[in-house]
């Protein structure tokens, strides 16, 4: 990949920000990584509400790691809102949470989400889930603007 993908972390945990962010840059994926850490303040920055009104800060993403548990408005909100919005309806959202709960898995994919993972445990899980990441999806958001 010789461009850098913006990728949308909605997270309120900081260490799982920080293996996200990790796990790219050890598995070399140039990524471009912006965080939310409430899905209200996701809606804000897609939706370019203050204080993410200027692009060169706050890119618009091509990709969306979505966690569920979170402050404010959870993961499902926030994925009902970005299907509802035109402008992002095919924005590819993988949700990636600790959740291994049915009834989530099933909302989920009933508000069209792309993927649903499961957070890996370590560090090398991690890794390997954002080369698999960089695999299914990645590539195609670069082709995608093109």
């Amino acid at each position: 990949m010789e461009k850098s993908i913006n990728i949308l972390l909605v997270d309120d945990n900081d260490d799982d920000a920080f293996f996200v962010e990790r796990a790219f840059k050890s598995a070399g994926i140039p990524v471009h990584i912006s965080r939310c850490i409430d899905g209200e303040e996701a809606i804000n920055y897609l939706d370019g509400k203050p204080p993410f009104t200027k692009v060169s800060f706050h890119p618009r993403p091509d990709f969306v790691l979505l966690d569920l548990k979170l402050p404010v408005k959870d993961g499902l909100d926030v994925l009902a809102w970005i299907r509802s919005n035109e402008a992002y309806s095919n924005l590819i959202v993988a949700v990636l949470t600790s959740s291994a709960n049915k009834r989530d898995i099933e909302r989920a994919y009933k508000l069209n989400a792309n993927a649903y993972l499961i957070k890996p445990g370590t560090l090398e899980g991690m890794v390997e889930m954002a080369r698999a990441i960089n695999f299914c999806w990645l590539q195609t958001c670069l082709r995608l603007r093109t």
